[in-house]
């Protein structure tokens, strides 16, 4: 994934976490999807942290020393930065005092690897961090930079294939696309077998349409095609 901003290069993620497991599950993620990424265990290293220059910190609330708050400010103090808690503290007074030190956003433990990706990609886009290179299309986002696809603000779990399909149906939105054209851009072979289509449609359909309507309709004798479904009259 292209995560920076041309020639500025990967956006660079710092992660500050005293939990040795979320810790490298976070890092791991983070470097998988494209950023460059350091991590520390507390913030007792400030010439090390400042030594990163981060576009974006996640820093745990509660942290052996100096806790995070405070290493919130510091950073604060340092330059522009956008910062995400992270953190089992999830009563409606820590939030709002998080957001009160400048939390960009808040993310609740246990994280979900999927959603802390994807709070990490928004916050870095609205800062100009990264280009954006979402498309939406009614209540569903597609986010190709970043890999992810939120329908009615949930991040959906789909395989690689489904992803693959999705996103090629999404690029060529109200055109209505062959079960062999399908086969040929997604699966990568012309050798004409409609149950591959069928059963991986069925299979995204229902992920998607657990959180909305249909928006893969089946055109009769012709193929699928991506629209809303708001007014229009198609072949369930």
């Amino acid at each position: 994934m292209s995560t920076g901003g041309g020639a500025a290069g990967p956006a660079r993620v710092l992660v500050v976490e005293d939990e040795p497991i979320l810790r490298d599950a976070m890092s791991g993620a983070l470097s998988r999807s494209g950023y460059e990424v350091c991590s520390f265990a507390d913030g007792g290293d400030l010439d090390g942290i400042f030594a990163f220059s981060a576009d974006l910190a996640l820093v745990d609330v509660l942290l052996p020393g100096r806790d995070g708050l405070d290493l919130a400010r510091a950073l604060r103090e340092r330059g522009d930065i956008g910062l995400i808690f992270v953190t089992a503290r999830d009563a409606i007074e820590d939030r709002l005092h998080g957001f009160e030190r400048g939390a960009d956003d808040y993310v609740v433990k246990p994280v979900a690897i999927e959603e802390l990706l994807a709070r990490v990609h928004a916050v870095l886009r609205r800062s100009g961090k990264v280009m954006s290179s979402a498309v939406s299309i009614g209540d569903l986002v597609l986010d190709e930079g970043a890999g992810i696809v939120v329908r009615a603000g949930r991040v959906l779990d789909l395989t690689a294939t489904e992803y693959r399909l999705l996103s090629f149906l999404v690029r060529n939105r109200g055109t209505t696309l062959s079960k062999l054209q399908l086969l040929t851009q997604v699966w990568g072979y012309d050798a004409y077998d409609p149950n591959v289509v069928e059963v991986h449609v069925s299979a995204l359909r229902r992920k998607l349409e657990a959180c909305g309507p249909r928006l893969i309709h089946t055109v009769r004798g012709l193929g699928y095609r991506m629209a809303p479904a708001a007014g229009e009259r198609v072949d369930r």
